[in-house]
């Protein structure tokens, strides 16, 4: 059921993105009175889901869901109608127009994809606000690191107090500064001690990959809310509000030590002492084989104060502008780890399967919206490449025609056309080949 719900999200997510985007082109291209033979979502070889004629438009649903079209008159693009381009131009022709106006055509479907993501955070922060853990409050137990953050150099109960000497405020965007940023060390406070922890050559590749997004935590007390069924602790007489401190007589006061300890003692008998009032209390049980004692924590935000903040409409469109052009800053850096010899995040480039695995398994909205404003960015940016077949490769084609004042002949156009395709295809079979390698290895 699970991934059920993902590929609707992503179908839903890209339905709403590529009709947006083509709505662009159209709507620019009416605009200069250029005449739109199709305007598809998904892809259409061969027959139609359904299709429908209006004002000289064909309208229309394919059933290939890998994007979808506009097919403007007299432009070379997919469809490679070579027989069209044959007759002499229409005044309604794409190529009869002015090269200003065809530039606009083109950048319309990125233009709109960049507003179409700053509306949905205008309105994300109208709705919801917005919430994170500040980096100070989340040193006030230390933090929690897994194996990869160990081989960065980090440790329990470290405190995090910069990045390359910068003080990062929310705590949930330390692992992306230090991937973006591509960092040389990280500043904590271990013990009563301050210390630089250099990263390692070829950590930052290792987190690119990692697929545990906790691979450095807040730690907080183990305080019991609530016991699952058939709860072995709770049989054994621990009650809701004891505070965990011990385990099998070693210290232990953090939630994130028992996640990761209790799984590997299952079968066995174990204690756990407990603090509940100004009583001190153990309790002997059987770890299940399931690994699991079924007790449920409190949660985080009894122990850190969050910052949060709500807007009103006006206070939430500067503020939905402004984490748009962020967000356009952020994938641009990502773009720029793709020829990183450090970080080599091509390796880890996905194609649908990894779009799919970071929407959630179960329906939220705020989520699903946060993420189709982050896809509306990546989709406006990735058309925007100096690739031919793509926006990006039109206007870099109609950059030269204004400066050189001549157009690249058709069978130029054509022939570029095709290789815009094909490096296209190439790097579809390359992303999701490498979805296919990581399902086979268990990475999804």
């Amino acid at each position: 059921m699970e991934v059920l719900i993902k590929i609707i999200q992503l179908l839903l997510s890209l339905s709403i993105l590529v009709v947006f985007h083509e709505m662009g082109h159209f709507l620019a291209a009416k605009l200069f009175r250029t005449r739109v033979e199709k305007f598809y979502l998904f892809f259409n070889p061969w027959f139609s889901i359904f299709k429908f004629n209006f004002k000289g438009t064909e309208y229309g649903l394919g059933w290939l869901p890998l994007g979808g079209y506009v097919k403007i008159s007299g432009m070379i693009d997919e469809s490679m109608d070579k027989e069209a381009m044959k007759k002499p131009p229409k005044p309604y022709e794409f190529r009869s127009k002015p090269a200003w106006q065809r530039l606009i055509i083109m950048l319309g479907g990125v233009i709109v994809n960049v507003l179409l993501a700053m509306v949905i955070y205008i309105f994300l922060l109208f709705s919801w606000g917005e919430s994170y853990l500040p980096t100070t409050e989340a040193n006030k137990y230390g933090i929690s690191v897994d194996s990869l953050g160990m081989e960065m150099g980090l440790r329990e109960g470290d405190k995090i107090i910069s990045i390359d000497g910068k003080v990062v405020e929310d705590f949930g965007q330390i692992p992306i500064t230090l991937i973006l940023d591509e960092a040389n060390y990280i500043l904590v406070q271990r013990d009563s001690m301050i210390m630089n922890v250099p990263i390692p050559d070829g950590v930052l590749g290792k987190l690119v990959k990692h697929r545990n997004p906790d691979f450095i935590s807040a730690r907080f007390p183990y305080v019991v809310e609530k016991f699952g069924e058939n709860s072995p602790a709770e049989a054994a007489g621990m009650q809701v509000g004891d505070r965990l401190i011990q385990l099998n007589g070693q210290p232990m006061e953090y939630f994130n030590e028992y996640i990761h300890q209790i799984p590997k003692l299952k079968g066995e008998d174990i204690e756990i002492e407990t603090v509940r009032g100004s009583d001190t209390l153990v309790f002997a049980f059987a770890v299940p084989e399931t690994g699991v004692i079924g007790v449920y924590r409190v949660s985080p935000d009894k122990f850190f104060a969050f910052n949060t903040r709500d807007y009103n409409f006006f206070q939430a469109i500067p503020a939905g502008i402004v984490k748009g052009f962020k967000g356009i800053g952020n994938y641009l850096k990502q773009l720029r780890l793709l020829f990183s010899p450090e970080v080599k995040a091509y390796e880890s480039v996905g194609g649908f399967g990894t779009i799919a695995s970071i929407f959630p398994g179960e329906w939220d909205w705020e989520r699903f919206w946060r993420l189709t404003a982050f896809l509306s960015i990546m989709l406006a940016i990735l058309n925007v490449l100096p690739i031919p077949a793509l926006d990006g490769g039109h206007v870099m084609f109609l950059l030269y025609e204004i400066v050189a004042r001549r157009k690249p002949n058709d069978k130029f156009m054509e022939y570029a056309q095709v290789v815009g395709m094909i490096l296209i295809f190439a790097l579809l079979i390359y992303a999701n080949g490498n979805d296919i390698i990581k399902w086979i290895n268990g990475d999804f």
